[in-house]
């Protein structure tokens, strides 16, 4: 009857775990591992700071192209000089005063293109108008005068060597492009970081939730064979030995209750730190896990594991842009090995007259034409800087490459651990199962023997713990064996997709 009866009481614990205790305290919130996760995605401040970084980088690769920006360069100035009579030395001669106003005006659109070329459009020398009165040593006093001129057209310079396939500005927004997507990775990273350490939290939270359980069970049993004893020794079968012994073993079993509840507030307080954004609101509640820990045959394949985390981790995948960085700053160093050697040529319309419309008028009619053309050439002698900037990013293309192959080999060498610990863990999942149910008979009849007086309270206890030890043993290995699950996911780089959670920045 007492055997029915603890096999009752043993399916009632397991039908509550499974249901998660559907009704819980009301101070206490029950949440899945997809809620979790929803509300880690929504609400982990980790995650939320890390969301800035692309947007960051996105926004200093935008500036990048603002050095392509046409410049409007627009100046008007007015000038007014006066002089005073003069006395030409030996002549006898007297000067009268000269006044002069000069009103001009320039503008242009200036700026580069993507091939390196730079281009001024507008007025290449300012257009002036100059008036005023003119000294005359004649009797009739200084002359009146007006003139006025300009040009305007189009200058143009083009590198055809150095800075010709790459310079410093298409250099920064390759590297930006570069830089955003290794960002990207390592937002995705970070989400994956957190997920699998949600999920880790979450399956020890259970494990903790259910090694209290376990804990408690111990107490009754210790306080069950303590009651036993007692009226054993009150009808004079029992030494007060035996009852001591078994105080004892409730004592420590009452004990190892205390440390499992505090074991568990903390791992509900790592939950807690994943999920929310305001601690506060979550401090008083208490979590109930709505799953339990499961162990269901690892489908496992070596070769494919290896090859997703080759090609989805997103640490490797970094590890490939910063090849590709450096592949970049290698282009542009070899380019800068050159002479410089640039193609340039100017053209436009001057314009000339006694009045400002004048010059305007002969600019609108093109009369007066011009052109230039040529090309100019400088190199250093020794260009040591070039050279050794060459060196130096061959160097380090090498060194990242090695690092690149040393990461692959470091993540092929994880993955292999995982499998191997996962088949293990599996295994044994279910050793810890048998030692359990091994042990829940040797309790059983052992109990059975005290009660015939076969057996005695020390052997008892000794059961007991064993089965108490042989509980958590079971519950140890399939917190294990699910943590090492989610580990083989994160290594492989497939977190994500395992989840089915779209990965995408906007």
């Amino acid at each position: 009857m007492r055997r029915l009866l603890g096999i009752c009481l043993a399916v009632l614990t397991a039908t509550l775990a499974a249901l998660g205790q559907t009704n819980p305290p009301p101070n206490a919130r029950q949440l899945s591992l997809q809620d979790c996760i929803e509300m880690a995605l929504k609400r982990n401040l980790d995650l939320r700071i890390d969301r800035y970084t692309p947007e960051l980088q996105l926004f200093t690769l935008k500036a990048y192209y603002g050095y392509y920006d046409p410049t409007l360069n627009l100046q008007g100035q007015h000038d007014h000089s006066l002089s005073g009579q003069q006395l030409i030395s030996g002549s006898g001669v007297t000067l009268g005063a000269t006044k002069r106003d000069d009103d001009t005006f320039s503008g242009n659109l200036s700026g580069y293109l993507p091939s390196g070329a730079s281009y001024t459009f507008g007025t290449l020398s300012p257009i002036f108008n100059a008036y005023g009165l003119q000294a005359s040593s004649g009797t009739n006093g200084p002359i009146p005068f007006e003139n006025s001129g300009g040009n305007v057209g189009i200058t143009a310079s083009q590198p055809l060597l150095r800075n010709l396939w790459i310079d410093q500005p298409r250099l920064n927004i390759r590297v930006g492009k570069n830089r955003l997507k290794y960002t990207q990775e390592g937002l995705r990273l970070q989400i994956m970081q957190t997920i699998t350490s949600l999920e880790q939290a979450y399956f020890d939270l259970i494990y903790s939730r259910e090694n209290v359980l376990v804990q408690e069970k111990a107490v009754e049993l210790a306080e069950r064979l303590v009651a036993e004893n007692r009226k054993k020794l009150e009808v004079g079968t029992l030494a007060p030995l035996d009852l001591q012994s078994a105080e004892a073993q409730a004592a420590t079993s009452r004990a190892a209750v205390i440390k499992a509840r505090a074991d568990l507030g903390t791992q509900e307080r790592v939950v807690k730190l994943l999920i929310t954004d305001e601690y506060s609101t979550w401090a008083s509640l208490e979590l109930i896990p709505a799953g339990t820990l499961t162990a269901q045959p690892p489908i496992v394949n070596l070769q494919d594991s290896w090859n997703k985390g080759l090609t989805q981790r997103p640490d490797v995948l970094q590890a490939k842009l910063d090849v590709e960085q450096a592949g970049i700053q290698l282009k542009y160093d070899r380019n800068q090995l050159f002479p410089q050697l640039d193609a340039f040529a100017t053209a436009g319309y001057s314009g000339a007259g006694g009045e400002f419309s004048d010059a305007l008028h002969n600019i609108e009619e093109r009369n007066l034409p011009f052109y230039t053309y040529g090309g100019r050439f400088s190199f250093p002698l020794s260009n040591t800087g070039a050279r050794n900037n060459y060196k130096f990013g061959k160097a380090n293309l090498e060194r990242v490459v090695l690092t690149l192959k040393r990461l692959e080999q470091t993540v092929m060498i994880a993955i292999d651990n995982d499998i191997g610990n996962i088949r293990s863990d599996f295994d044994q999942v279910h050793a810890t199962r048998a030692a359990r149910e091994y042990q829940e008979a040797a309790l059983d009849a052992e109990q059975k023997k005290l009660e015939s007086g076969k057996s005695t309270t020390y052997t008892v206890l000794q059961v007991q713990r064993d089965l108490t030890n042989a509980r958590g043993a079971e519950i140890q290995a399939l917190d294990s064996y699910n943590r090492r699950l989610s580990q083989l996911s994160l290594d492989e780089g497939s977190t994500l997709d395992r989840l089915g959670i779209k990965f995408e920045v906007k």
